[in-house]
This record gives structure tokens, C-alpha cells and sequence, in this order.
């Protein structure tokens, strides 16, 4: 993953770039029929149950907006919820809680789904060693986000995005002419540019596996698209050499048994991108 101070910045231009995308030039209908001297307090209202994911991607959004708001904390990110809690207050401009409200509520709403998906994956894998990790399968314009939820969840996530970890996959395996030549044309290229990046290889069948392990260097081998009688065997194979992770299709009702082949990691992109929005709203008190 990348640094925290490139993560920041994530989350910074997206707040900048949401507000912008909403409120243009101005909240008219606010502006319209609310003085800009009066003061309101409101509050999120959960109407569902879960886990809570956003609440520090919300206090940073209300300061972004407005310096002065200020928000007292109830509930914590990473916390079951259920109908009816409240998991904080926010108090100042009333024009200013209104021009933050809809982005606080987009956010909230599906980093709490991506939260619950994925602690209902890590409370399926307690006591088997094997960690889940999430995928680059996200929304465009908001990974940040949605890798953050998975971490408020319990997992773990995988790289960000294509530079800051090599992943050969069936496509650069093809296009470069075999597994062998991806590898070493891989190793050849970190050294040539002076880049420190961990190398994953995506194996498609057992016989890969044992090419892959003639090769030095690579980090973790994922294990794709294997049934459970050949993930262990590709366990077997790989021992000590390096990591696995098993990936393809792998739901609620797979991944314990892919866990129990052994392997250090599963991946799964539906915990961002097949998951229904948790209910929430920001109400006025």
C-alpha cells in the first residue's frame, strides 16, 4: 500500500473534488431561505444495522467545509450498529451542515456497507491464520474510501493501484510470452529503473506453480480460479518459498474452505464492489 501522507492526500482531493461536484457555486436552495448567521445541530441517524465506517472521513469533511463546525463523537468507526443509534451530533451554520450533508451521507452509507461485508468475511476466517484483502475492483474517483472500509472492517488491503506493486497476471503472462520471461523481464526492469517493488504472479495451474519456483524474487503467488483439491496441493508446493492468495469467485460460502487449503490471504473484489449502501441519515435536531 502507499504511505499515509499519500493516503492523506487521497482523501483530501477527494473531499475537494466532492464539494466541488456538488456544490458548485454555491448552495442556492440554502442560500435561498437560511440566513447565513443561523446556527443548527444535527445528527446521524442510523436506520440499519452493521458496522459504521466514515465517521473521521466525516469530521474532515465538516472542517473542510467549515473550520467552526464541530462534531461530538458517540459512536467510533469500526463499532456495530443497529436501528435508531446515533453516531454523532454536528453543530454550526446551518448552511454550511446542509452543504456537507450529502457527501458525509455518500460516504458514510457505502463505507459502512463495504465495513460489514468485510467483517462478515474476517468473522468466517477466525482461527485459520488467513487474512482477507480487498482488490483495485473499486469505485472510480473514491479508492481511498473504499480501501479505509475495508481496513475500519478487519481486513487487509492489497496495493493501491498499479504503481506501487508488480502483479503479472494471465494478460502480462501472455502478452510478454510466458512466465519465465515476465519474471526475469520484470526483475530486469525494477533493477533498470532503481524501484523497490514487491512481485506477485498469478498462477493458473499447478504445472505454473512450479515454474514460478524456479524463479527467484516473488513476493506471493496467487492462487486463481483453483478448486479446493489443487489449492492444497499448490500449498504443498509452495511451502516456506514465498506467500499465497487465493482469488476467483470466492464468496461466503467458499472462503472458509479455501482458508482451511491454507493459504495466507484471500482476495475478494465483491467486498467493494457488490454491496448495498447502509441506511443513514443526517437529521436537524
Amino acid at each position: 500500500m502507499i504511505s499515509q501522507e499519500q493516503f492523506n492526500k487521497e482523501i483530501e482531493l477527494i473531499i475537494s473534488n466532492a464539494v466541488r461536484e456538488d456544490a458548485g457555486d454555491g448552495d442556492h436552495s440554502s442560500l435561498a431561505c437560511i440566513p447565513a448567521s443561523a446556527q443548527g445541530k444535527g445528527k446521524l441517524l442510523v436506520k440499519d444495522e452493521g458496522v459504521i465506517a466514515g465517521v473521521e472521513f466525516a469530521k474532515q469533511v465538516f472542517a473542510y467545509v467549515d473550520k467552526d463546525m464541530k462534531v461530538e463523537t458517540l459512536i467510533e468507526d469500526g463499532s456495530p450498529v443497529k436501528y435508531g443509534d446515533i453516531v454523532f451530533y454536528v453543530e454550526g451554520a446551518s448552511q454550511s451542515i446542509l452543504k456537507a450533508e450529502r457527501l458525509v451521507l455518500n460516504a458514510m452509507q457505502r463505507m459502512s456497507a463495504i465495513a460489514t461485508k468485510t467483517k462478515q468475511f474476517v468473522d468466517l476466517l477466525e482461527g485459520t491464520g488467513t487474512k482477507i484483502l480487498d482488490t483495485r475492483k473499486t469505485t472510480p474517483g473514491i479508492r481511498a474510501l473504499e480501501k479505509w472500509a475495508v481496513k475500519i472492517g478487519g481486513g487487509e488491503n492489497h496495493r493501491f493501484a498499479l504503481y506501487d506493486m508488480i502483479m503479472l497476471k494471465d494478460n502480462h503472462i501472455d502478452f510478454a510470452g510466458g512466465l519465465t520471461k515476465a519474471i526475469n523481464k520484470t526483475k530486469q526492469y525494477l533493477k533498470a529503473t532503481n524501484r523497490d517493488l514487491k512481485i506477485i504472479v498469478e498462477a493458473r495451474n499447478l504445472d505454473e506453480i512450479r515454474e514460478i519456483l524456479e524463479t527467484e524474487g516473488v513476493y506471493r503467488i496467487l492462487i486463481d480460479n483453483f478448486n479446493y483439491e489443487d489449492t492444497r496441493e499448490a500449498v504443498k508446493l509452495i511451502g516456506h518459498k514465498c506467500l499465497t492468495e487465493s482469488s476467483g469467485g470466492i464468496n461466503e460460502k467458499t472462503i472458509r474452505k479455501y482458508a482451511e487449503c491454507g493459504v495466507d490471504f484471500i482476495s475478494s473484489g465483491a467486498l467493494t464492489h457488490s454491496v448495498y449502501n447502509m441506511d443513514l441519515s443526517l437529521k436537524a435536531v
